[in-house]
């Protein structure tokens, strides 16, 4: 008996050894989808580092997928086939609500960094009154960015109408200098001319986007909804355009623009936080301006909510993505993602004030954020409705393949089909 108890004691201290000797908490591996934009991968890569540093038990592995309409429709395929990673991040607003959250996303209302969230944000990550992402980055405008030494050089001064600003582009020109890159090898770039007419669309016809939702306006319909596309007709018709601006990408005009190769880029401003990592030293050279009206009393400045982190439904590690997410969305994660990308805009996290030494591009934006009514969301954040070909539709008439009225018809007939698969009444 005695030799028996021997040996249930020393296989008892043989099991509490093995129990010793193996990790306190189960490991953990994350998945986490981002865009291959290289602010975006700079401030992922940041913001992993730093939450697997706070639970060593978490590992994070970070994927990467285009832009654009073909990352669009990567995020819808892997999310209906159920092989989304843990963690992704993807657009608010309009493009958010295409991926129905209600039934293919975790609420996330209940984190405790929601609390400090602005409201704002909240409004384009919020569906059935539930909230199911946070932010990553600061809010952010579009517009044109433009090369500051061109300027001084040439004594341009900023255009508020668009007959200034085409005259602007000639005299740019006529120095041999681009007048307006474009990169239509990244589609989406294509975009910004029509995207960040919105303000001056919206003081023109202040109830098209409730309209617009009703299916009681359309843009081949509203001359002031036309203009963005009249304007990428413009600038190809006057050959203000780089040559080769079918094969340029994102990247080559971020560096033309800042380097002085060409004065002006239409361009989101979370553009400064590429500009950071890729050309610091010409960060100083670029500014920044509303896209131009036709009224220079009537110009004010579009505004963008950035991304947001979001988690799969499907996801088996809900709980330990939950605690990821909610993190980035703490104010040391969300300054995490300042310091590395710069700031883009104004701050969505309360806490996260603006450093003092911000870079030109954002300090032309500031007087529009403090001056009442020269401000307003983008249709995407204000109409649940954005056509998913507009990127391939702005390519065409940039191009000078497609005339604007066409384009127009065209894109409402592909806003059509969206409406139609959110089920919006009135469609």
């Amino acid at each position: 008996m005695a030799h028996r108890i021997k040996l249930v004691l020393a296989g008892a201290s043989a099991l509490l050894a093995l129990v010793a000797a193996s990790p306190s908490h189960a490991e953990t591996t994350l998945s986490f989808l981002i865009d291959n934009s290289p602010d975006t991968v700079a401030a992922a890569e940041a913001l992993v580092a730093a939450y697997q540093a706070k639970a060593p038990d978490v590992t994070i592995e970070i994927e990467q997928r285009p832009g654009g309409g073909e990352g669009d429709n990567i995020v819808k395929t892997r999310l209906a086939t159920g092989e989304m990673p843990d963690v992704f991040l993807y657009n608010s607003g309009s493009l958010l609500q295409a991926l129905k959250p209600a039934k293919t996303l975790v609420d996330l209302s209940g984190l405790s960094s929601q609390a400090k969230v602005d409201d704002g944000f909240k409004s384009v990550v919020r569906a059935d009154d539930k909230l199911y992402g946070v932010p990553f980055g600061t809010a952010m405008a579009g517009g044109i960015l433009y090369n500051r030494k061109i300027y001084q050089d040439l004594g341009l001064s900023v255009p508020k109408t668009w007959a200034d600003f085409m005259a602007n582009s000639e005299k740019v020109k006529a120095a041999g200098k681009v007048a307006v890159v474009q990169t239509y090898r990244d589609t989406w770039t294509s975009q910004l001319f029509v995207l960040a007419d919105y303000y001056n669309l919206h003081a023109a016809v202040p109830n098209f986007a409730a309209d617009y939702t009703a299916n009681k306006a359309k843009y081949a319909e509203t001359p002031a909804a036309m203009k963005g596309f009249e304007r990428l007709k413009d600038v190809h018709d006057a050959g203000l355009m780089n040559e080769d601006f079918g094969a340029a990408s994102y990247d080559d005009g971020l560096r033309m623009v800042s380097t002085g190769e060409a004065a002006h880029y239409p361009m989101l401003s979370f553009a400064v936080g590429v500009l950071k990592q890729n050309y610091p030293e010409n960060l100083g050279d670029v500014g920044f301006f509303a896209q131009p009206s036709d009224d220079a009393a009537a110009n004010g400045l579009t505004v963008w909510m950035p991304p947001a982190l979001y988690i799969p439904a499907a996801s088996p590690h809900i709980e330990e993505a939950k605690k990821f997410v909610d993190f980035a969305g703490s104010v040391e994660g969300y300054k995490i993602m300042m310091e590395i990308n710069t700031v883009q805009g104004p701050s969505l996290v309360d806490g996260c004030d603006l450093p003092a030494d911000v870079p030109p591009v954002v300090k032309d934006m500031l007087p529009y954020f403090e001056t009442k009514g020269m401000t307003t969301p983008a249709l995407e954040f204000v109409s649940p409705i954005k056509g998913p070909s507009l990127e391939q539709i702005t390519v065409e008439v940039g191009s000078g393949i497609r005339q604007p009225a066409d384009a127009a018809k065209l894109y409402d007939d592909d806003v059509r089909k969206q409406a139609k698969q959110l089920g919006l009444p009135n469609w």
